[in-house]
């Protein structure tokens, strides 16, 4: 099959949708199919990519590691034309998501949406961030959806939701496999020999994008209270992003700026080093749709403590492969910690078997299988049914385009009222 894939983040972007679309789209052609990605620029990209084709874009959007594509995207037509595609499959109900429908339609193919986020979790990149901002954003989202032929879930829990939320369309549950063989070997004794991190230390680890909607906070305060109570603890985290500078506060606040070790990103084999370096990996977000960097973790033979959460449920089974705690409790967490820690050996041996049965149930393959099944069955919609939901889409996306008017009057008359005060920053007196 020829799959063309559209999606508003891709490599080098650190983020679960990119690196999903990476881990599809190296699966499909390791199976002999070809894949044409269509993404914005990025900083940082590659020279030269095989497949990509990268549209003009606004790069950092409002301070974030995120580009924005531009809505004129010169000879893409062409290229699509060239490629013969069989198939779209949008990453994104916005910006390039819009491409995607528009790409399907004219060439009467069939379009896949893989409702990977809950989107509203993330309106807070968006100047204007309002709760009626949150919930145009949740019926852009379902709308969308039943634009779209097929959608995929990365998890029943989602699944779940968006149907709650009124998605009509077809719905199967397709998450983001791990690779076999990606973070099953690594040598720990590396990693921390090179941190001076010392070999009977008990090290607690987290990896990720370190972003506001991950629980960082709550995952920070729990990680600083277990640190305290346990001598031993070392703290190990892996990744970027605009969490990193409260957590090193928060660390040289407690006097405990020794025991964290902060490594940014890492290449393959250091990954699988960092993690091997780990005891029991860490995790509080509560806005997943699917636990990607927990199976991974559990790849590499870690176990989990985590909140119940949607997307974290379907992976991590409490006293089996980890912890699974009902709410978000510093001291039930550093709990959850001490018990992995206080496990005899053969408890360990116990959790850890269970650990890389669960990674491997998610494995890349199934994942890969399961979507390539879904593609050779999907058949557009009738040209009666398109209209009916592009109509309903038309209407909800001119709302938003009315909402962010009316944002960006109310904050323009603000600015200006600041300017003609003289008083460039609000006071006590101004809340």
């Amino acid at each position: 099959m020829n799959l063309l894939i559209v999606t508003n983040t891709f490599t080098p972007h650190i983020g679960g949708v990119a690196r999903s679309v990476t881990a599809f789209t190296e699966e499909y052609r390791r199976r002999g199919h070809k894949v044409m990605v269509i993404a914005p620029e990025f900083e940082g990209q590659p020279d030269h990519e095989e497949g990509v084709y990268r549209v003009h874009a606004l790069r950092r959007f409002n301070a974030s590691d995120f580009s924005v594509a531009l809505p004129i995207h010169p000879n893409l037509s062409k290229e699509v034309n060239a490629f013969q595609p069989d198939l779209v499959h949008s990453q994104h109900p916005f910006l390039l998501g819009l491409t995607a429908v528009r790409l399907a339609r004219h060439r009467d193919l069939p379009l896949v949406f893989t409702h990977h986020t809950l989107y509203e979790q993330y309106t807070h990149y968006v100047p204007g961030d309002s709760p009626a901002m949150k919930r145009y954003v949740i019926e852009l989202c379902t709308r969308y959806a039943n634009l779209a032929d097929q959608v995929f879930a990365p998890s029943e829990s989602l699944r779940r939701i968006i149907q709650d939320r009124g998605v009509e369309t077809p719905v199967q549950v397709v998450p983001t496999g791990v690779t076999p063989g990606a973070f099953d070997h690594g040598d720990g004794d590396v990693c921390r020999r090179s941190l001076g991190i010392p070999e009977e230390a008990f090290v607690v680890g987290h990896l990720g994008r370190l972003a506001p909607e991950k629980n960082l906070e709550f995952l920070t305060q729990s990680l600083v209270a277990f640190v305290q109570r346990n001598d031993r603890a070392r703290v190990l985290i892996v990744g970027v992003g605009p969490g990193e500078t409260g957590i090193r506060q928060a660390f040289e606040q407690a006097g405990l700026s020794d025991r964290l070790f902060m490594l940014g990103v890492l290449p393959q084999d250091e990954l699988s080093n960092a993690l091997h370096a780990m005891d029991v990996f860490a995790f509080a977000s509560t806005s997943e749709t699917q636990g990607m960097v927990v199976t991974e973790a559990m790849a590499a033979g870690l176990p989990v403590v985590a909140l119940d959460a949607s997307g974290v449920r379907e992976v991590v089974v409490d006293r089996h492969n980890g912890r699974l705690l009902p709410e978000a409790d510093v001291s039930a967490f550093g709990d959850a910690l001490a018990w992995v820690d206080e496990l005899d050996e053969p408890a360990l041996e116990r959790l850890r078997t269970a650990v890389r049965e669960t990674a491997e149930a998610f494995s890349m393959q199934r994942s890969a299988d399961k979507a390539l099944r879904c593609f050779l069955e999907v058949k557009p919609k009738s040209a009666a049914q398109s209209s009916v939901h592009e109509s309903r889409w038309e209407e909800i996306t001119r709302a938003i385009r009315t909402e962010w008017d009316i944002l960006k009057s109310v904050a323009g008359a603000g600015e200006a009222l600041v300017r003609r005060s003289g008083n460039p920053k609000p006071t006590k007196d101004d809340a």
